[in-house]
C-alpha cells in the first residue's frame, strides 16, 4: 500500500509546466502536472491502446480535444479518453492536474 500526499507536490515551475512521477508500475503510471496560469500542454496522442483518466485537483482551464474543441475544466472534473484520441489542457488559473495512464507508457 502507498500514500500521496498531493500537497506536498505543490510546485509550479514558472515558465509554464512541473511534471512529478508520483507512482510507476506494469499496471499503470500516475503523473502530477502543475501549470502555471496561461500554460498549455500540448494536444498529443500516443499510438497505443488503453486509456488515461486527467482530474483537476485545482484550478480552472479547458480540456482540449482534437480541432481546437475544448470542455470547460475545473476542480473536481475528470476527463477520461482512450490513449490514441488526441488530448491536452490549457490552464486559466495555476491548475493542478492528475493524469492516470493505463497501460503505462
Amino acid at each position: 500500500m502507498k500514500k500521496i500526499e498531493l500537497a506536498s507536490t505543490r510546485e509550479f515551475n514558472p515558465l509554464g509546466m512541473k511534471a512529478i512521477v508520483l507512482h510507476d508500475s506494469e499496471h499503470f503510471k500516475i503523473l502530477n502536472f502543475n501549470l502555471t496560469a496561461g500554460a498549455l500542454f500540448p494536444i498529443h496522442s500516443h499510438d497505443l491502446d488503453g486509456q488515461l483518466s486527467i482530474l483537476v485537483i485545482e484550478g480552472e482551464g479547458a480540456f482540449l480535444a482534437e480541432n481546437e474543441v475544448t470542455m470547460p475544466a475545473k476542480t473536481g472534473d475528470m476527463l477520461i479518453s482512450d490513449i490514441r484520441e488526441p488530448h491536452g489542457v490549457k490552464a486559466t488559473t495555476d491548475m493542478r492536474i492528475v493524469v492516470t495512464i493505463a497501460p503505462p507508457i
